[in-house]
């Protein structure tokens, strides 16, 4: 059976179609796996508003400014 010599069903264009959505979405937002957490923004949800400084916060994560 040589599929590429039948006709597309209507069925296989929206796969196509669902197919070439996901990878819109994965090119527009990468891969999730590939990703490093935002440790800053994990923080923050953790603890309540004004609880840590912008200094102590940047003492936590490591960041240097100098």
């Amino acid at each position: 059976m040589n599929a590429v010599s039948e006709p597309a069903s209507p069925s296989s264009a929206v796969n196509h179609e669902a197919l070439q959505r996901v990878a819109q979405w994965l090119k527009d937002n990468g891969a999730i796996r590939g990703r490093k957490p935002d440790q800053r923004r994990s923080l923050l949800a953790r603890y309540p508003t004004g609880l840590i400084t912008d200094a102590e916060l940047e003492a936590l994560l490591g960041v240097w400014h100098g």
